[in-house]
């Protein structure tokens, strides 16, 4: 661990209110996401650049005015028409533009559903880890209580709560559950 590291979780296990911990985790989380943009491949970053753009409302009155100038060109009486009307031409540029923007949008998607998929990871993690903290202190309360004389032997939510939780088990159960109760469709 270099000195910025230990600075930094000396910072973080020494907080002064509760501001300072949401501080602290905001500035760690916004840390993290800057690290996963610095590592964005070129395309990712093309991708959510147009994604973005083509989002935005300025893409639409682009839009709107490009076709407006376009079939009011190819309609006005003794201009030249470059592509009159059905527009075939006009037609086939949108379809284009659609195609690209789609492949575009689905680059970006997919870069996104990464970084979700990282999000939930470290949700996981962090998880599992409180979850075994929790275990732990239920099981050292459980010897304090007996130093001081208290007899917590008959409380059976403890005794279950205590335990070591498997995920692997927790998974399972899930699955069953899903397989006797098949989720209903959104439409019934």
């Amino acid at each position: 661990m270099n000195a910025r590291e230990t600075t930094r979780a000396q910072d973080y296990r020494a907080p002064r209110s509760v501001d300072d911990v949401t501080q602290q985790n905001v500035r760690a989380m916004r840390e993290l996401e800057q690290a996963a943009m610095a590592r964005r491949t070129m395309a990712d970053c093309v991708a959510g650049f147009v994604a973005t753009f083509c989002g935005s409302m300025t893409f639409v009155w682009l839009h709107v005015a490009w076709f407006g100038l376009w079939i009011a060109g190819n309609t006005l009486p003794g201009v030249t028409h470059v592509d009159p009307f059905p527009f075939t031409f006009l037609t086939l540029m949108v379809s284009l533009e659609a195609i690209f923007l789609s492949a575009f949008i689905l680059i970006s998607q997919n870069y996104e559903m990464r970084l979700t998929e990282r999000r939930n990871q470290l949700d996981l993690q962090i998880n599992l880890l409180t979850e075994q903290e929790n275990t732990k202190m239920l099981q050292l309360l459980e010897q304090i209580a007996a130093k001081v004389g208290i007899d917590v032997s008959a409380d059976a939510e403890l005794r279950f709560l205590k335990q070591v939780t498997h995920p692997e088990k927790l998974i399972a159960q899930i699955e069953q559950a899903q397989q006797e109760q098949p989720m209903k469709s959104p439409s019934a």
